[in-house]
């Protein structure tokens, strides 16, 4: 092992030590996570320059069907970074979108496209993979609940195959509003409150088909919590995640996966790990935080960070061979780590 990756590994794992987590070691590697999910990290993984590739804050990531990784960052000379697996940067395209946060890949093959959402511009946007604008919507000013732009400040979205999706606005009244494939407005709920079926910070929202019958899986990141819906509104279970303020729920194969920003139990920023639930929604593994442990009453323990590796991770995809990328917000401006599998 190169000096300087020793010393990297070693301060890792001195910083793992010190909080009560003991990492486990390799062939000279720090390995990360448990059970059947576990990784070696990549942190130099992108082959770019900051000065001639600029990063803000990185959001959300996406694979299309050629295989290239997708990073959609707030930095207007490039919102849209194109990269092989390799970390060789590819294409960019996009400076109109300073509030960039939300990013999903629908359709197939030559037809997928993306929906983007602003949180500064208060609007999301559907694109080709190449850039072209294809159409804007604005803030909902057709339903009751909105008055005004400012109180829609959308964070993601959610496609079904039929073309019908859903908007999660989730740094403004999180409300949850379904499209018809037409691009209007068929459905709202969810919202501020305190019952089961209300939101706060509904930060992220994917469809889950591993059950066989489509759900909406929705965050509730101030309560540290997903929640799901029927496709058509209705509450159906809260999935409790104390100590983790998720961000988006992103499914592969049999597993749901989730950047966890901050670990409120501990009070600190930089405090964020990534979490990994199986089909039964058990918690399988955490990459950079303690693992899974239950109460005498059966309830999980609050979730923390072990290892001090990430800041704020805000996204997290899983690529075609499993890899892992983790995406960060107000994290100085790095680009995503990668971590293999084991």
């Amino acid at each position: 092992m190169k000096r300087r990756d020793f010393m990297k590994n070693t301060s890792l794992a001195a910083a793992a030590l010190a909080m009560g987590h003991y990492p486990v070691w390799e062939n000279g590697d720090l390995i990360f996570g448990q059970n059947e999910k576990r990784y070696r990290l990549d942190k130099a993984w992108v082959k770019a320059e900051p000065a001639s590739l600029p990063v803000n804050d990185c959001h959300e990531m996406v694979q299309d069907a050629r295989g290239r990784i997708v990073l959609l960052t707030n930095e207007t000379r490039n919102n849209l970074i194109f990269f092989d697996k390799s970390g060789k940067a590819l294409t960019t395209w996009g400076s109109e979108f300073p509030g960039a946060h939300g990013l999903s890949l629908a359709g197939e093959g030559r037809d997928q496209f993306l929906f983007i959402t602003d949180t500064d511009r208060n609007q999301f946007f559907k694109t080709t993979l190449d850039g072209r604008l294809l159409q804007t919507w604005d803030f909902p000013a057709e339903t009751a609940f909105y008055k005004e732009k400012k109180q829609f400040v959308p964070t993601e979205t959610a496609i079904l195959p039929n073309g019908e999706f859903y908007v999660a606005d989730g740094y403004g009244s999180q409300y949850i509003i379904h499209y018809g494939s037409d691009g209007r407005i068929k459905n709202t709920f969810g919202g501020r409150g305190e019952g089961e079926q209300f939101l706060d910070n509904a930060h992220g929202i994917c469809v889950d088909n591993r059950s066989g019958s489509p759900t909406l899986l929705v965050t509730d990141r101030t309560r540290c919590c997903f929640k799901r819906y029927s496709l058509a509104g209705e509450y159906l279970e809260t999935i409790s995640l104390p100590g983790a303020c998720v961000c988006r729920p992103v499914i592969k194969g049999d597993h749901l996966y989730a950047a966890v920003l901050r670990s409120p139990n501990l009070g600190v920023d930089n405090s964020g790990f990534v979490i990994i639930l199986n089909k039964e929604n058990k918690v399988e593994s955490v990459v950079c935080g303690a693992e899974a442990a239950y109460d005498e009453q059966g309830n999980l323990k609050p979730f923390y960070q072990t290892v001090q590796l990430f800041q704020h991770p805000h996204d997290v995809l899983v690529d075609d061979e499993e890899n892992l990328y983790v995406c960060q917000w107000n994290s100085g401006k790095v680009y995503p780590y990668r971590f293999t599998p084991v």
